[in-house]
């Protein structure tokens, strides 16, 4: 599994609107786990398949998690079609 920090997994929450509650439900991890993996900073810890499972739910939203570029990790949301409301990749720049 790539690395994944907690930022970026509040930053993917942020931009999908999800609650702690939304990111459980989605990815089949109690909230209580991912507010204890969200208490601490740096990359995410804890089992590696809760990590996945995680992460997993934030990508089929919608969500790209971006590595270390120079400029730092980040997260970008897919643009969503307007006719189907689904995610799709993201235009080349």
């Amino acid at each position: 599994m790539r690395k994944v920090s907690i930022r970026q997994i509040k930053a993917a929450r942020a931009l999908l609107a999800w609650s702690q509650a939304d990111a459980a439900r989605s990815s089949g991890v109690s909230v209580p786990t991912i507010k204890r993996l969200e208490a601490s900073d740096g990359m995410i810890g804890g089992r590696v398949d809760t990590s996945e499972r995680i992460v997993a739910a934030l990508e089929a939203a919608g969500m790209i998690f971006i590595e270390e570029t120079g400029g730092g990790p980040g997260v970008l949301l897919r643009k969503q079609s307007a006719r189907s409301g689904q995610s799709s990749s993201p235009a080349p720049s």
